[in-house]
Formats: structure tokens, C-alpha cells, sequence
């Protein structure tokens, strides 16, 4: 800054101040936090993750419901002794979507293991 700029800036400051106003820090640069990690380092391991619609009809036969939204797709399996819910979503290459995540329960809500449920559904 040149000698003028300084005292122009001293001066427009003792003005705001006698006004009143309060004279803002210089402006800093605000870092964002870094990017966390992606969803599917939260996808457990498990029966059913990482396969696609066609093979669950294929294994359990039609779904009792199908719910479609834009980026999700929840299909829903049920015998007199167990429900299971899949729901896939569309990886990151874009391809068909895949499961990567599976709920069980018996028929009052009670939760069950997912592996169990499903070889109650191939059962039949």
C-alpha cells in the first residue's frame, strides 16, 4: 500500500469510528473442512449387499411392494414368517442399481437377522 492509500484508510476509519460504526476486520479466507468419506464406506458387509434387482425376484420371487424414487428403489419381500426390505441405489459408475442395504423383521416388527430371512424366503 502506498503512503496516500494508508492514510486515507486511517482517516475513513476515524470517520466510521466518530460515526459509530464499527471498522471489519481485513477478510480472511475461510477453508472448507475436508470431504468426508463416501457413502459407500458405510455399506456393511453382509447377505444380498451388491446385487441387483433381477436376482432378488430371481431368489424370492415377486416383491410384495416395489417403491421407486429417483435415486433409490426399495423392494419388499414377505412369507407368513419373515419381511425383508432391499434397497438399492445406482453406484457410482452409474450401472444398474444394487443393493446396499437389507432390513428383516418378522411379521409383528420384530428385527431379525437378514441371512435368516432370506433362506425363509428361498424356503417358501
Amino acid at each position: 500500500m502506498t503512503r496516500l492509500h494508508l492514510v486515507l484508510a486511517a482517516a475513513l476509519s476515524s470517520t466510521l469510528a466518530a460515526c459509530g460504526g464499527v471498522v471489519p476486520p481485513p477478510a480472511t479466507q475461510i477453508s472448507r473442512p475436508p470431504a468426508g468419506p463416501p457413502a459407500s464406506a458405510f455399506t456393511r458387509p453382509g447377505p444380498l449387499i451388491g446385487t441387483d434387482a433381477r436376482h432378488l425376484i430371481q431368489m424370492f420371487g415377486q416383491p410384495r411392494l416395489d417403491i421407486r424414487e429417483s435415486t433409490m428403489r426399495k423392494l419388499q419381500f414377505a412369507n407368513g414368517r419373515c419381511v425383508l426390505d432391499a434397497y438399492l441405489y445406482v453406484p457410482p459408475q452409474g450401472r444398474e442399481p444394487l443393493v446396499t442395504h437389507v432390513d428383516a423383521r418378522t411379521p409383528t416388527g420384530t428385527d431379525i437377522d437378514a441371512a435368516s430371512c432370506a433362506a425363509a424366503l428361498q424356503a417358501k
